[in-house]
C-alpha cells in the first residue's frame, strides 16, 4: 500500500512537471513557501535582538541577590521579588514624579500640536513671501543636531530678554520655563518634523472641504479649528505619539536649561544608582543595576501603555503623512 502511494505521488510530480501550467503553480508554492520561512525568520530575530535586553531587565529586576550570582540562574528566577521596585518607588518619589512629568509632557505636547499644525497647515494652503525659504528653515530643524545649538540655547535663557524691552535680564536656568517659551514660538523638541507631518498631510486633504465651507460662510479660523484639524486626526495623534516620548525621555534639554529633576523622571532616574549607594549603602554594582533595571522598568511601563492604546492610528497616520525610513 505505502509503494503504491509514494509511485501514485511520484506518477502526479511527474504529470505536474510536464504541464507548464501546473510546473508554474508548483513552483510558485515553493517561492511562497520559502519567502514566508524567511519573513518569520527576520521577524523572530529583529523582535529577539530587540526584546531580549528588556526581558533581561524584567528577570534581573525580579531576582533575588542569591538568584544573581547563582551561574545556573538564566532567566527564569528561582525566587521572584519585588524588593528593588519598592525602593526604586520610594528613591524616585515615583508617583508624584511621575505626575509631574505627566503634566509637563501633555502640557507641551497640546502646545506643539496646536503651533506645528497651524504652521503645516499655513504652508500647504496659502502663499506668502519666502514660502520656500521658511519651509527649508523647516527642513533644517529636521536635520540640524541639536548639540550644534547647545551654546546658543543656554547663553539666551540665561540672561532672557525680548530684543532688549526687558529693564534687567531673567535667568531662567533651573526652570521649566525655556521648553515653553521655545515650544510656543514653534522651535520646541522635534517641532520641524511635526510641521512636516502637518504639511504633507493637509496638502492630502481635497481643497474642495475648504472650498464648500467657505461658500457656506464659514472663516479661515473656523475652517481650520472645526474642518480641517478634525480631518487630520491621524496625523494629529502621530504627533502626540512621537511628541510624547520624546518629551517623556527628553535628557538633552532638561540638561541644558538644568530643569529640576522632580520635574522629568527620566532624568531623575539617572541619580538613582547614586542615590542608592549613598542613601542605602549599596554599594554592589551588580545590584545597583538591578535597581536601576527596576526603575527603567518603571518609566517604561506609561510609554508602552501610551503606545498600545493609540497604535492603529499611529501607524494610519505615519502612512498618511508619507513619512518613510
Amino acid at each position: 500500500m505505502v509503494n503504491v502511494t509514494v509511485k501514485d505521488q511520484i506518477k502526479k510530480v511527474g504529470r505536474m512537471l510536464k504541464d507548464p501550467y501546473e510546473t508554474r503553480t508548483l513552483m510558485g508554492n515553493i517561492k511562497d513557501f520559502f519567502v514566508t520561512v524567511l519573513r518569520v525568520v527576520i521577524i523572530i530575530g529583529t523582535s529577539f535582538v530587540i526584546l531580549s535586553p528588556v526581558i533581561g531587565m524584567v528577570a534581573e529586576s525580579l531576582m533575588t541577590k542569591t538568584d544573581l550570582i547563582d551561574p545556573m540562574v538564566f532567566v527564569i528566577p528561582r525566587e521572584i521579588t519585588l524588593e528593588k521596585y519598592q525602593l526604586d518607588l520610594e528613591r524616585l518619589d515615583y508617583f508624584k514624579t511621575l505626575g509631574r512629568t505627566i503634566f509637563y509632557t501633555v502640557s507641551l505636547t497640546a502646545i506643539q500640536i496646536l503651533i506645528c499644525s497651524m504652521a503645516g497647515y499655513g504652508f500647504a494652503r496659502f502663499e506668502f513671501p519666502f514660502k520656500k525659504l521658511l519651509f527649508g528653515c523647516v527642513v533644517v530643524m529636521i536635520v540640524i543636531p541639536a548639540h550644534s545649538i547647545m551654546l546658543p540655547l543656554y547663553m539666551s535663557f540665561r540672561s532672557f530678554n525680548i530684543f532688549g524691552l526687558l529693564p534687567n535680564d531673567i535667568n531662567m536656568m533651573a526652570t521649566v520655563w525655556p521648553m515653553y517659551i521655545l515650544t510656543i514660538f514653534g522651535c520646541g523638541v522635534k517641532a520641524g518634523l511635526y510641521i512636516y507631518i502637518f504639511n504633507q498631510f493637509f496638502r492630502g486633504l481635497p481643497k474642495e472641504i475648504e472650498e464648500a465651507a467657505l461658500v457656506d460662510g464659514a472663516g479661515i479660523w473656523y475652517t481650520y479649528f472645526n474642518i480641517m484639524l478634525k480631518n487630520a486626526m491621524p496625523a494629529v495623534i502621530t504627533v502626540t505619539v512621537f511628541s510624547v516620548v520624546w518629551q517623556f525621555n527628553d535628557t538633552f534639554y532638561s540638561n541644558v536649561f538644568r530643569v529640576p529633576d522632580d520635574w522629568i523622571i527620566s532624568k531623575k532616574l539617572s541619580t538613582l544608582v547614586s542615590n542608592i549607594a549613598n542613601i542605602d549603602r549599596i554599594i554592589d554594582t551588580n545590584v545597583q543595576q538591578q535597581y536601576l533595571d527596576a526603575g527603567i522598568i518603571m518609566v517604561l511601563v506609561p510609554i508602552v501603555i501610551i503606545y498600545l492604546l493609540l497604535q492603529r492610528y499611529f501607524i494610519e497616520g505615519v502612512e498618511r503623512s508619507g513619512i518613510v525610513g
